[in-house]
């Protein structure tokens, strides 16, 4: 099972985006992980989620946050590529 990590800028104030991302895959892949990990960033403007030590997705480099839709493919894509997440399914 894979662990994710939430790394976010708390200087910022990204905690309850972070928490908030963090219930939505806790939700969604309560049998394909093994947990979410909130990390408060040394770094200032810092959100990355990673998979184990993968990055999934990085504010900087995409220049904006992720939809939870698209952020829940991500990680389904890393997880359990066979699962299907219903509503949030790529059109």
């Amino acid at each position: 099972m894979k662990t994710i990590t939430l790394e976010y800028c708390p200087k910022c104030g990204w905690m309850l985006r972070a928490a908030y991302m963090a219930q939505e895959l806790l939700s969604t892949f309560t049998e394909d992980i093994y947990g979410v990990t909130l990390v408060p960033s040394l770094v200032s403007g810092r959100f990355q989620v990673r998979v184990d030590e993968e990055i999934l997705f990085d504010r900087k480099r995409e220049g904006r946050f992720p939809e939870i839709k698209e952020l829940k493919q991500l990680v389904r894509d890393r997880v359990n590529p066979e699962k299907s997440l219903g509503h949030s399914e790529k059109k």
